[in-house]
């Protein structure tokens, strides 16, 4: 039996943040989507405060993969070691390690490193993990690094909101409004384009035109994971207005003995170096805040308003 190649490959940062700030930074799957650039959405299936097991949804080389993976987490040592429970094609196996070493008051080195096999030993599969490893982790380090950096405003940089309205309507004529957005341009006035690719089910590509209050247009592009039976859809914007770092999001159609919830949650890191230059000279942070939180509410209950015309208008004709 042939044996197969292992491959390694290892990655470092120095930060400019206290060692315990990035652990946490890491140790978290739950906010990498915010954190970490390639990820695209974290379900948490377990979790002990040692054991940590999920489901991951990321970019790689352009595409959109997934898989199951487990991790170990020592806090003492600021170690976590991880491996993929189901890897995703066209590896055979995957982990690796994420090590913080303290480099004296507020400074610490961050250290990444991984190990994978290929189906067959493949020259070309292994060239393709390879360059999505290499290109994911080291735009992983660089954003670490900068959110870590950050870490004493972090909190002012970071919010979360939802906003949700009541409908008497079936829940899954909710849940196709929110999920068949091609027919938004006509639908939606804030929207002016959009373009959707589905290649895999449950995965949606997206790139939208959306106006602002001001008459302007802003072009994002997000990656949306559908949960048909759950009721859910989570996005990730890999393309942000100019004023967001990160932003992340979440439709949900609950359903209960009188009716259906709507609810969109958002959740934003906004660019702090962008203030001044998107809002204008002098404006604060917490302007900045509120600013993002209106315009996305706005956008997301106007969304909302008419998923419920859309449900409940369908009931009246029944």
């Amino acid at each position: 039996m042939a044996v197969q190649r292992v491959h390694r490959a290892s990655y470092t940062m120095d930060v400019a943040a206290p060692a315990g700030v990035v652990y946490g930074l890491v140790a978290d799957t739950t906010q990498w989507p915010l954190f970490v650039p390639a990820s695209i959405h974290v379900e948490r299936l377990d979790f002990d405060g040692v054991h940590d097991r999920f489901h991951m949804w990321a970019t790689a080389n352009g595409t959109v993969r997934s898989w199951l993976s487990r991790r170990t987490l020592d806090a003492t040592r600021h170690r976590i070691d991880f491996r993929h429970e189901l890897p995703a094609a066209p590896t055979t196996a995957m982990g690796g390690s994420w090590t913080v070493e303290p480099r004296g008051p507020g400074r610490c080195r961050l250290l990444l490193e991984h190990d994978f096999t290929v189906d067959g030993d493949r020259a070309a599969d292994a060239a393709w993990v390879r360059r999505a490893t290499d290109t994911n982790s080291r735009a992983e380090l660089a954003q670490l690094k900068e959110t870590a950096e950050q870490w004493s405003r972090l909190d002012d940089l970071l919010l979360t909101f939802e906003d949700s309205v009541r409908i008497d309507g079936p829940a899954d004529l909710v849940y196709a409004f929110l999920y068949d957005v091609a027919d938004w341009p006509r639908l939606l006035p804030h929207v002016s384009r959009l373009d959707v690719r589905e290649d895999e089910p449950g995965v949606q590509l997206m790139a939208m035109d959306t106006l602002t209050a001001d008459g302007s247009v802003h072009t994002t592009e997000s990656v949306r994971v559908c949960f048909p039976h759950a009721g859910r859809i989570v996005y990730k914007q890999t393309t942000t207005p100019a004023l967001m770092a990160a932003h992340t999001g979440e439709w949900s159609v609950i359903p209960d003995e009188t009716g259906v919830t709507a609810v969109s949650q958002h959740s934003v890191l906004l660019r702090e170096e962008a203030v001044d230059r998107v809002l204008g000279p002098g404006t604060t942070v917490a302007q900045a805040r509120q600013y993002v939180r209106e315009a996305l509410g706005r956008n997301s209950t106007a969304t909302l308003a008419l998923a419920k015309q859309h449900a409940e208008t369908a009931v009246r004709m029944l």
